[in-house]
């Protein structure tokens, strides 16, 4: 209020922007839990489990010797857990992210690209961290492990999430349009990629119907090609990294799109009688 503003190359407010960032996803982070190393722990927890629930769905199933990927059974549980925790929780905190009529937008330099940003950016730090630590703590406590390309299995996890921010971004702006119902539609998704993720499924292995069922969803791609990188013995013949891609751009566009219209249209009083 009692400053002059200056005017700003180019330079300087990029940095000001990705500053604001850092900021507002360091914020996100500690939002989940006061404590930021009990939140990471809890991050953690929630992987561990659901990678302990998989392998003893897949064992019971029978799966783990039927699989065609020769290598260590839980990596190949992990590979599939972790990417699809990727996707989820960039989706999630992409779609519930604040929106225009947040009082947050109230303070100047804050706006909905730098929320989505935040929101988006916190996610990935804490499932990389959790994925670092889950691997870290098996390879020394249970039996070594060996990453055939570490580089691109990387690139897969961040190509899925990619595609959570891309979908969630779509969410997110239509969600004020109908609050109720896009919440239901994305909370539907969610619980939908436990099993249309195809992480307990090998595509190589996996009969033509069965697999079309699945051939919609980038995330049966990214999780089918990073364990191609993760396993030397496994070669992806039905997927491809460019068709998830292709849709995560494609999403991406529509999900600016939609966000800038509705920002532009949006106000606090749809919300007065809620």
């Amino acid at each position: 209020m009692f400053e002059a503003e200056r005017a700003r190359s180019s330079a300087q407010s990029a940095f000001a922007t990705l500053e604001l960032i850092f900021h507002a996803s360091v914020r996100h982070v500690r939002q989940g839990h006061g404590n930021a190393v009990l939140g990471l722990l809890l991050n953690m927890v929630q992987t561990v489990v659901l990678v302990l629930v998989f392998y003893t769905m897949m064992t019971l199933m029978g799966s783990n010797r039927a699989a065609a990927v020769r290598g260590n059974f839980v990596l190949y549980v992990m590979s599939g857990v972790f990417m699809f925790m990727t996707h989820s929780k960039a989706l999630g905190a992409v779609a519930g992210a604040e929106g225009p009529t947040s009082a947050m937008m109230k303070h100047a330099p804050m706006n909905t690209i730098v929320s989505i940003a935040s929101s988006a950016l916190s996610s990935l730090y804490l499932q990389i961290l959790s994925a670092s630590c889950v691997l870290y703590g098996y390879h020394a406590a249970f039996t070594p492990i060996t990453i055939h390309d570490p580089v691109g299995a990387m690139g897969m996890m961040l190509l899925s999430w990619a595609s959570g921010v891309a979908i969630g971004m779509i969410f997110l702006a239509a969600k004020p349009w109908a609050p109720d119902v896009f919440g239901v539609v994305t909370m539907v998704y969610m619980r939908a990629n436990m099993i249309a993720s195809g992480k307990m499924l090998i595509a190589n292995q996996a009969p033509h119907k069965i697999r079309q069922w699945f051939d919609w969803n980038p995330l049966f791609h990214t999780i089918d090609q990073g364990r191609g990188f993760v396993f030397m013995n496994y070669h992806p013949h039905y997927t491809s990294i460019g068709y998830a891609v292709k849709v995560t751009c494609v999403c991406f566009v529509i999900g600016m799109m939609a966000e800038f219209y509705t920002r532009k249209h949006i106000s606090a009083s749809w919300f007065s009688k809620r």
